[in-house]
């Protein structure tokens, strides 16, 4: 069994999606001075590798202290789309998706994650996409850049929320799951009155 931290570390120089403000991890105990150690963080709630929870896009959906536990699990499935930039219902085909599972989508936009290029012309899921995850009753959706769109009307976002998939964001490794076999997925988010929380993501593998 091996465990895969898909995960980015938290820090002071997280990119930020442009115009939201910048993320700051602040130490503000020394245990020198004070006999511990304590540090504060500043952040809005999409930055970093985060969830989404339904109340993100939906008004009067759920936020993510009001979603059930036993979402945050699921058998994965990886979809290696990489050199796509229109990711449609196509990159489905062949590939069994049973209800409940965490779909993650390997698109290697990852590679740019700390850099400007990062915010730009990166791959798009289309709405024909999200709907199918909906069909198909998944519990999330994640990937390795920003997040499923571009801009409004965010129709990706909303077709997701709209089904109560948790989207997850900014993940990194999904390249040490290429070859993993059968993997589940831990996502588990801070418990937040919120639309989205900072989440820690692990892939379990049966190596």
């Amino acid at each position: 069994m091996k465990y895969i931290d898909l995960t980015h570390t938290f820090t002071s120089d997280m990119p930020v999606y442009p115009g939201d403000p910048k993320a700051t991890l602040e130490q503000v105990a020394h245990i020198e001075k004070d006999t511990f150690n304590d540090h504060k963080i500043t952040s809005v709630m999409h930055v970093g590798t985060h969830m989404d929870a339904p109340l993100h896009m939906i008004e009067g959906g759920k936020k993510m202290d009001e979603i059930s536990p036993e979402r945050f699990f699921g058998k994965g499935v990886l979809i290696d789309v990489r050199g796509k930039m229109n990711i449609d219902e196509s990159v489905l085909e062949g590939i069994e998706i049973e209800k409940g599972s965490v779909v993650l989508l390997f698109t290697g936009f990852g590679s740019k994650y700390r850099t400007s290029d990062y915010f730009k012309d990166y791959p798009e899921l289309k709405e024909d996409f999200a709907t199918r995850m909906g069909e198909l009753e998944v519990k999330m959706v994640g990937m390795d850049m920003l997040g499923p769109d571009y801009d409004k009307p965010w129709l990706t976002h909303k077709i997701l929320l709209g089904h109560n998939i948790t989207i997850l964001e900014n993940l990194t490794n999904l390249d040490q799951l290429l070859n993993a076999g059968e993997f589940e997925v831990i996502a588990l988010p801070a418990k937040f009155q919120a639309d989205a929380a900072p989440v820690r993501v692990i892939a379990k593998t049966n190596d």
